[in-house]
């Protein structure tokens, strides 16, 4: 009988890409994945530190672990496992800890399965992840993350992850299109790009900064690739989303028209505190060009609020500027504190009260953003990606536009292409449609 694994992640699309790979290991060793609901050996977490929330939902985690199977091995991995080892080895039930250069080489550390009575911790110093190690998840039959680059040279006064993650480093092109291949024989039809800054692609693709190729480089390159139908750019910071990419995006055989851009602020004042690279000016000039080539495309904003310094002021130019955006969504974040960061120290403390209440107006602001972006594509002709789950009697789907529809379900669809009508929008927010053609793909 072969030894049982099982996996949980926690945070971004890069670590589901990251646990997909973990994961190929262990069954290149012989390990049986299984659902984490189920029993298993050893049980892998892929940690995250963005949010206090991932922080604290590490332990009840390791305590469903413990319920399912007391004498399992538990493993931690990921962000938080290099920023705070022993805090991870620390919690009842773990039992190795392993940082960033450790985490692919997990199965190295498995000498027997048999519980620790102190977690073992192996984690390097951040200056020592310095080279890369290319990830892609295949786990949801519709899409998969293609991690393209890792760590970020930035130093935005809140953030970690330079910290958990080390310099700014990329894959060699080769290698990127060459997993770009894997997938799209797994019969995949859309590709997500990751990375912690995927638009400093071709840094540290040869081990050190020399730059050979760039993120327009990467995307033209990809598009060429054949048996992808979709390829979708994950997250890409304003200062390095350039015209060129844009206008290729807009030409694109298989770039769908979606943007999802940090903004953080929309306060120069407070962009300045953060140390982010551009002003608010940037940002509406990068949001006019999109639509100017791109008038149907759907356009996400990350935005932080209760930054420490954030005044009543700044928290309304913030959201007065995000109105008159022609944007789609946004992923509002509330700010909380992390230690070894410059934010922490900073006075003008903003109650945590009034955070909530400003995160809240702001997905309020989203919940109306999202309704204006979908009542304006009603009519309209899109193709949409059938997904695999089975919720209350529909499938749902999402156009290149990143639209979210819905039909009732049939195991058909799942993985399907098809070109549809939009109609209208459901009472919960979906909309629904009328198919146009037989199957596509």
């Amino acid at each position: 009988m072969n030894k049982k694994v099982a996996f949980y992640t926690l945070g971004c699309k890069l670590n589901f890409s990251e646990t997909s790979t973990i994961a190929r290991n262990f069954n290149d060793e012989g390990f049986d994945r299984v659902d984490f609901s189920e029993k298993a050996d050893i049980y892998v977490i892929n940690t995250c530190s963005v949010t206090d929330n991932a922080d604290k939902r590490f332990k009840t985690i390791v305590k469903q672990t413990q319920k399912v199977n007391p004498d399992a091995f538990v493993a931690a991995v990921g962000c938080y496992a290099q920023l705070k080892p022993q805090e991870l080895a620390d919690v009842n039930g773990v039992d190795l800890v392993l940082g960033a250069t450790e985490k692919f080489k997990i199965t190295d550390y498995l000498n027997d399965l048999s519980k620790n009575d102190f977690g073992e911790v192996h984690s390097c110093e951040i200056e020592d992840a310095d080279f890369y190690v290319g990830s892609y998840s295949i786990g949801d039959r519709t899409r998969a993350f293609l991690k393209v680059q890792d760590g970020c040279d930035y130093k935005c006064t809140y953030c970690t992850i330079p910290l958990a993650r080390g310099i700014s480093r990329s894959d060699t092109m080769n290698n990127v299109l060459k997993n770009a291949k894997a997938i799209s024989e797994q019969n995949i039809k859309e590709i997500v790009l990751t990375g912690v800054n995927i638009g400093d692609y071709g840094k540290g693709e040869f081990g050190n900064k020399k730059h050979e190729h760039t993120f327009l480089d990467l995307v033209t390159e990809l598009d060429k690739v054949e048996g992808i139908e979709r390829l979708r750019i994950s997250s890409i910071e304003p200062n390095l989303l350039k015209n060129e990419t844009i206008d290729l995006v807009s030409k694109s055989r298989a770039f769908v028209p979606h943007f999802h851009i940090p903004l953080q602020s929309g306060s120069n004042e407070v962009l300045k505190k953060m140390k982010r690279r551009y002003m608010r000016e940037l940002y509406v000039d990068r949001v006019a060009k999109i639509k100017e080539v791109l008038p149907q495309a759907c356009i996400g904003v990350d935005v932080i609020v209760g930054f420490p310094g954030e005044t009543e002021a700044h928290f309304l130019e913030t959201y007065n500027f995000l109105t008159a955006l022609d944007i789609s969504y946004l992923h509002v974040f509330t700010y909380s504190e992390r230690d070894n960061t410059e934010a922490a120290e900073m006075d003008g403390v903003v109650p945590k009260n009034v955070r909530s209440k400003r995160s809240k107006m702001l997905r309020g602001l989203s919940v109306k953003k999202r309704r204006a972006f979908y009542e304006s594509q009603i009519g309209t002709t899109r193709t949409v990606l059938f997904e695999s789950e089975n919720k209350e009697g529909y499938i749902h789907g999402f156009t290149e536009n990143y639209v979210k529809v819905k039909t009732p379900w049939n195991p058909e669809f799942v993985n399907t292409l098809h070109d549809v009508k939009l109609n209208q929008i459901d009472e919960d927010g979906i909309v629904r449609f009328e198919f146009l053609n037989a199957l596509i793909s």
